[in-house]
């Protein structure tokens, strides 16, 4: 027999097995919110606008620095959401089946990262080396005309293999191609699941189970090589001659950060509403915040390994790039950092109420989602010689608030409409039925 439900999704009674709506679709106000998203989308880019213009030379670099912020920002949600959906799949657990649409909706979002990437690649001379001297007769006279120095034109001819636009553009398409053919194939699979005739049998639970971990097993580990790829692309080669071993390792565990977040910011929102309503238990929900604190513990660790394994080896090659973000009043950001990225995460998610509290864990991904971009802000802007060693606030600087909150909020609507358009619950798992047990918690 089904249970009352109350406003805030929680079963009355405990003598038997939820039952799930009829209506498995999302909740009408899933439309609003990407109405919403769409207006801040419009405000923000008038606002990137305006700071482009009044910034002058220096605004016009920062516009595109506020890109790459947002970029990585919103390539962590698509390509961090289909590496968190193959974890899934090969690990399998009851959280899985609450989050397995969320993450299906940032994985179906590859066409917007395709197109945001022409920018980077058209228009990213002022960002990187590898793009203002595309060649290696280039460099060598940039290397003539002291517009670089030696160390930077030997990394240049060194590394122009694979730092170079045709190459870039090259290994994009493949890293696209991963995540389009990958994601494509899980979210077919995903709805062909509860089609199945067989479903609710053993044989289809073996099948699709199966069928998805061969899949994703190979696929965690293809996506981790392209990871790296793609944040010594974009992010490691802003400073050229820089080398770090576990730097696509330390991004791979912050995607998971931030697309845990988004994820469980999605499920608990939607909660207010069926079907979440009679899915999302406490049990659940107190599961998928000791998660969080996993992912917010590997980060702490990994990154500190880095900075560890980099300052004890005292490499000519290495120290400038930490130097640059530590000195000249950059450790004022590097502290603050710390402390949003980690220390409140950390924290906050000890706390066992915290946990159960839906409106506590709905601001602390809100927070860990603005912490992530705030790290992202210490990674970019002292990377360039006009701030390395010298944080300053200019009109530019906003740019890394107007141009990530425009592009952001446009992802929003896009995976907005992609959680639209199909239902949000998975029918045929074992773990439906455990999920729709009486709740125990308290």
């Amino acid at each position: 027999m089904a249970h009352a439900i109350d406003t805030h999704g929680h079963a009355h009674g405990h003598h038997g097995p939820r039952v799930l709506p009829a209506d498995l679709s999302a909740p009408p106000v899933v439309n609003l919110w990407r109405s919403r998203a769409l207006i801040v989308a419009a405000v923000f880019a008038v606002l990137a606008a305006l700071v482009g213009l009044l910034g002058g030379p220096n605004g016009a670099a920062h516009i595109m620095r506020g890109y790459l912020l947002g970029y990585m920002i919103c390539f962590a949600f698509c390509g961090g959401g289909l590496c968190m959906l193959m974890l899934q799949y090969v690990t399998g657990g009851k959280w899985g089946l609450l989050l397995r649409r969320p993450l299906e909706a940032m994985v179906g979002t590859v066409p917007y990262l395709m197109v945001a990437t022409i920018p980077l690649l058209l228009f990213g001379k002022g960002l990187y080396l590898w793009e203002r001297f595309p060649t290696i007769a280039s460099v060598h006279d940039a290397l003539k005309n002291g517009l670089i120095n030696e160390g930077q034109a030997h990394s240049l001819s060194w590394k122009h293999a694979m730092l170079n636009p045709w190459s870039v553009f090259v290994q994009m398409l493949v890293v696209y191609g991963f995540i389009f053919v990958w994601g494509s194939l899980l979210r077919r699979w995903s709805l062909q699941r509860d089609l199945d005739p067989n479903r609710g049998t053993m044989k289809s639970y073996d099948y699709w189970r199966i069928k998805t971990e061969n899949l994703s097993g190979i696929g965690v580990l293809i996506y981790s090589i392209i990871l790296t790829i793609v944040a010594i692309d974009f992010m490691m080669s802003l400073d050229i001659n820089w080398y770090s071993t576990m730097f696509g390792l330390t991004f791979l565990v912050g995607q998971g950060y931030v697309v845990l977040a988004l994820s469980v910011h999605t499920s608990i929102r939607l909660s207010k509403w069926e079907p979440f309503a009679t899915i999302l238990r406490k049990t659940e929900q107190y599961d998928l915040g000791k998660f969080m604190l996993a992912f917010v513990m590997l980060n702490i660790y990994l990154t500190f390994g880095q900075f560890l394994i980099i300052w004890s080896g005292n490499q000519a090659e290495e120290i400038p790039w930490y130097l640059n973000r530590i000195r000249g009043g950059w450790w004022v950001i590097c502290s603050l950092d710390f402390i949003f990225h980690w220390v409140v995460p950390f924290m906050m998610l000890l706390s066992r109420r915290l946990k159960y509290s839906r409106s506590k864990m709905l601001a602390l991904t809100t927070w860990m989602i603005f912490a992530r971009c705030f790290d992202m802000f210490w990674l970019i802007e002292p990377g360039f010689p006009d701030t390395a060693r010298h944080f300053h606030i200019s009109v530019g600087t906003f740019a890394y608030l107007t141009v990530p909150v425009a592009m952001i909020a446009l992802w929003m609507a896009y995976y907005l409409t992609q959680l639209k358009s199909r239902a949000l619950v998975v029918v045929n798992d074992p773990h439906t039925v455990e999920i729709l047990e009486p709740e125990h918690a308290h």
